[in-house]
């Protein structure tokens, strides 16, 4: 099972990939995307709120200590 941390870099490289292409081929405003996404990241590192990580406990995601947990437990 993928953790959150791990879940949280895939989804984050890949939307600034994506709107980073977007912005070379489609249409320059797409950084504004790609801004967003970086200072999201740096306000949860200060805060601790962090959007994707509330609507991946929502789907039932655990942390890497959650997993580590369990496998200890077994």
């Amino acid at each position: 099972m993928m953790s959150i941390e791990r879940a949280l870099f895939a989804l984050g490289g890949t939307m600034v990939i994506i709107t980073s292409l977007l912005a070379l081929f489609h249409h320059h405003y797409w950084t504004w995307v790609t801004l967003f996404i970086g200072f999201n990241c740096l306000q949860s590192s200060f805060t601790g709120f962090c959007p994707p990580v509330w609507m991946m406990k929502k789907f039932n995601m655990k942390t890497e200590a959650e997993l580590a947990l369990e496998k200890s437990e077994s």
